[in-house]
């Protein structure tokens, strides 16, 4: 666990400085777009944020490569490195693609096309889902095996890169993510093979967490640099990754194993990946099936995530962001607790009281909206909604600017 844990640690610090590099190179070549109609930022910002990210990832891999030889637990997951290169060959191209993407504007084909390629080397050499931890079912073929980890990996990459569309948000919703995700990881090889520690799964989850800790200060609010699509289809195809390499390789026989006590933990396998995600995927589906009813392309722009609606409901930029995260912390750490704890209660309970916080905050704003309207309906005409405001609460009224002035613009990377 301390290996691990200085490896995140190495990659968050040579991420950050990596981060800091590009950002002085973006600004000064002008390595970023002109703002587009559909952007909400207000001035151009780099969006090559994903390249510091790509640069810290391989460094840390690298890193591991290099002293896996004088760690015998570490040197496991090195002992084939064809898995290890396809990953690190499959980022290169996302890479590439996310850079042309974020600097010139590719249409959704091209870019849908090369995250198939990717998505088919990573599945080619070896990372691939052979087996679902439920009831030992296996997959069918090698072909049916290649294309489940194909569609996965796609799927993810464009989920990710949906929600991609406030300051820090992707950053940190996969930093809460991949920190539960690696957690998960090492106790399930702690529990399924006792001699070894460390898996593959575990190894890309705590780089990830280091790379989006490293790159987070550069990108939290008010925004200095995006990850843009380079980094977020980036993250989405190492999140896929690691979850494909903990879920797709376990055998099928252990996990039961695990299950014999309690029936729940045989099925976390399957269910956890999908949890860490939950927020992405969700985004991901609504946006599709809205742009479908329109007759659009389900990978046509729009203003009508989840967190623009968050923004139009009256939640600042930082609240929506933080609402981003507490979702994503409560629902993955709740399973993760049903995996590390045969106590029912604990994990059922931090789901329901976490649920209930992050509904009731979701939807204050609803509650302060309908106040205000009931206010204005009581105010004689000619009186600010400020001096109302101030009648109901002067306190709220203090901390609330005057309405009627004009909001600032919200600094965003508005994605598809």
């Amino acid at each position: 666990m301390t290996l691990l844990v200085l490896l995140a640690l190495v990659t968050a610090i040579v991420t950050f400085g990596f981060s800091i590099l590009v950002y002085k190179v973006a600004l000064r070549f002008k390595l970023y777009p002109t703002i587009r109609e559909r952007d909400v930022h207000t001035r151009p910002t780099p969006r090559l944020g994903g390249v510091a990210m790509f640069l810290g990832i391989v460094v840390a891999f690298g890193i591991a490569f290099a002293v896996a030889s004088n760690f015998q637990l570490l040197a496991v997951v090195f002992a084939d490195p064809t898995p290890v290169f396809a990953i690190l060959g499959a980022a290169l191209l996302i890479v590439l693609v996310g850079i042309a993407d974020d600097l010139w504007d590719l249409d959704w084909m091209t870019k849908l096309a090369g995250q198939f390629v990717a998505a088919g080397l990573v599945a080619w050499l070896g990372v691939q889902i052979y087996s679902l931890p439920i009831g030992g079912l296996t997959v069918g073929s090698p072909w049916m095996s290649v294309a489940m980890t194909v569609i996965a990996i796609v799927l993810v990459m464009n989920a990710i890169n949906f929600i991609d569309g406030l300051d820090g948000l992707v950053a940190g919703v996969a930093l809460i993510a991949n920190g539960v995700f690696f957690l998960y990881s090492y106790l399930l090889t702690v529990k399924t093979s006792p001699s070894n520690y460390f898996s593959l799964a575990s190894v890309i989850a705590v780089i990830l967490v280091g790379a989006c800790a490293g790159f987070l200060p550069l990108n939290w609010h008010p925004a200095k640099m995006f990850m843009g699509d380079t980094g977020a289809m980036l993250v989405g195809l190492l999140m896929a990754t690691s979850a494909i390499a903990v879920t797709g390789q376990l055998d099928p026989a252990s996990v039961e194993g695990l299950g014999k006590s309690n029936l729940l933990p045989a099925f976390i396998p399957i269910i956890l990946p999908f949890a860490v995600l939950v927020i992405p995927l969700l985004d991901f589906g609504l946006a599709v099936l809205r742009r479908l009813q329109a007759g659009k392309s389900p990978f046509s722009a729009d203003r009508k995530h989840l967190h623009h609606r968050l923004l139009d409901m009256g939640h600042s930029h930082l609240h929506a962001v933080l609402i981003f995260y507490g979702w994503t912390a409560v629902i993955s750490i709740g399973c993760l607790l049903f995996f590390a704890t045969h106590q029912l209660w604990i994990p059922i309970t931090f789901l329901a009281v976490g649920l209930v916080v992050c509904t009731a905050i979701t939807l204050a704003p609803l509650g302060r909206r309908k106040a205000q309207e009931a206010v204005a309906e009581l105010t004689p005409a000619g009186s600010s909604g400020a001096q109302a405001a101030a009648k109901l609460d002067p306190l709220d009224a203090a901390a609330h600017p005057d309405e009627d002035q004009a909001n600032e613009p919200t600094r965003t990377k508005e994605t598809s």
